[in-house]
């Protein structure tokens, strides 16, 4: 399994009436790294051949962060079989190491030319595991 890992700081855009960080945002910064981690990781004729849509997201909100906290997002592959992929994205508060969103995502892989679901070549997988 190769994660990929990003930092980010808490914005004031980022909370809710309650101060603290949204749990709508908490889901964009998942599909956020998703994202990046395909673009690093793919090559130019991955990119332009094959996109990935969202199946279903399943979300454990564990803590909270706020204002300046330091977040720790890592995401991995922990399945990917036929035309699916199985992403695990955890959102920790850095300083404290306190796991504070599980997300864990289905996404289908996509032929870009036809619009249709396409079988993950042996190639596609070894990027992620």
């Amino acid at each position: 399994m190769k994660e990929f890992t990003q930092r980010i700081v808490v914005q004031e855009e980022d909370l809710d009436d309650l101060m603290h960080v949204n749990n709508v945002r908490f889901l964009q910064w998942a599909q956020d790294i998703a994202k990046e981690h395909w673009q690093t990781e793919a090559t130019q004729e991955m990119l332009d051949n094959y996109i990935w849509m969202v199946l279903s997201h399943h979300v454990t909100y564990k803590g909270q962060a706020f204002l300046d906290d330091e977040i720790l997002l890592k995401t991995y592959i922990e399945k990917a079989d036929g035309v699916t992929s199985t992403r695990i994205v955890e959102i920790y508060n850095h300083s404290t190491e306190k796991l504070l969103v599980n997300c864990k995502t289905e996404w289908c892989l996509i032929d870009n030319n036809s619009k249709r679901p396409i079988r993950l070549t042996d190639e596609l997988k070894s990027l992620f595991t």
